[in-house]
């Protein structure tokens, strides 16, 4: 009977891990590699939504695939830099500027070119389970 029960506890323990890893497994796959997550609330006063507080780092060469996101988000410049959409010619986003991305619209979709990483400060309000980056919308 004691070897009945702790061969259940083991099976739970697994199982367990085996659903935590893959749901860390999942947000990677949907997630910005170049993301520091900084802070995350549930925002009060609105169940099913959080807040996320971030910082990013994207060095030349690297790329903001074009994506969406299941909520407000807004942008503040740290640094800015030189980017390029396919087929366009680059362009400035300069230090300072604010910016905000409406849900469900898709953004970014840019390299980052020249000599200057890009550093973003990003605050999300966005539906909980859903993930951060939606790509294939």
């Amino acid at each position: 009977m004691k070897s009945s029960s702790i061969s259940k506890s083991v099976i739970g323990a697994l199982l367990f891990c085996f659903g935590l890893g893959t749901g860390f497994f999942a947000q990677s796959l949907t997630d910005s590699p170049q993301r520091v997550e900084r802070k995350r609330s549930d925002l009060a006063g609105a169940p099913g939504m959080e807040v996320i507080v971030s910082t990013a780092e994207y060095q030349p060469g690297e790329s903001i695939d074009l994506h969406l996101h299941h909520g407000p988000e807004a942008v503040y410049v740290i640094q800015g830099a030189t980017v390029q959409a396919p087929g366009k010619e680059p362009s400035q986003i300069p230090t300072g500027a604010s910016l905000l991305n409406q849900r469900g619209v898709k953004h970014a979709g840019f390299a980052v070119v020249g000599e200057t990483s890009l550093k973003l400060f990003t605050v999300h309000i966005v539906d909980k389970g859903q993930p951060l980056y939606d790509y294939g919308r």
